[in-house]
């Protein structure tokens, strides 16, 4: 199926995708054609996040837990740590959390806030000597409404960013192009790491 701006409209399965021609839509048309996601309620409803917001269930409480590969854990702390995000926004995305089960920035004590943001500048210098990226997006959203996808325990984000790596995929076809599978980014990472840091 092809759209009137020429745009190939089928999934990454070869099944037209939901569009629609907003001219023909009831009030004043505004230009935009519309690309139905439906699939992204199962993200708004949370399918596959923690039932309860106790560390029992918590993967950023399970990680440091297990083994390295198996946690995706890059580095340990001595009351945060790193590790993969288990969905990358791009390839060697990581995650800073506390140990501690916290939700709220305020929440952290200061040991933890010092090191929350010395794992995050070492991640970015230890990512631009590894993958050199040409910029980072850094964040933590908190609270659900503002996009925490796991809004009970505090995590930064350590995004790696090129030029040119944002593209239709995620839109088009549903998929995010990772090109490096996340052991290998996390083996990597964990072996650049400054030792004794």
């Amino acid at each position: 199926m092809t759209s009137d701006a020429g745009l190939d409209e089928s999934g990454a399965d070869g099944i037209a995708l939901p569009t629609e021609d907003a001219r023909a839509l009831a009030g004043v048309p505004d230009g935009f054609g519309r690309f139905w996601t439906p699939y992204r309620m199962a993200y708004i409803h949370g399918e596959g996040k923690p039932t309860d917001a106790s560390d029992r269930e918590c993967p950023f409480c399970l990680a440091p837990s297990k083994e390295d590969a198996e946690g995706l854990v890059v580095y340990r702390g001595s009351s945060c740590f790193v590790l993969m995000n288990l969905f990358p926004y791009n390839s060697g995305h990581m995650l800073v959390c506390p140990y501690r089960h916290v939700s709220d920035y305020t929440e952290l004590t200061d040991a933890e806030r010092k090191e929350l943001g010395e794992l995050t500048a070492t991640a970015m210098r230890v990512c631009r000597q590894v993958a050199a990226p040409a910029g980072f997006n850094l964040g933590m959203n908190q609270g659900e409404v503002a996009g925490a996808g796991i809004a009970a325990h505090l995590h930064q984000h350590v995004v790696p960013r090129w030029a040119g790596d944002a593209n239709f995929l995620p839109i088009i076809a549903r998929t995010k192009a990772v090109p490096e599978l996340l052991e290998d980014a996390r083996v990597r990472l964990a072996s650049a790491w400054p030792k004794g840091e």
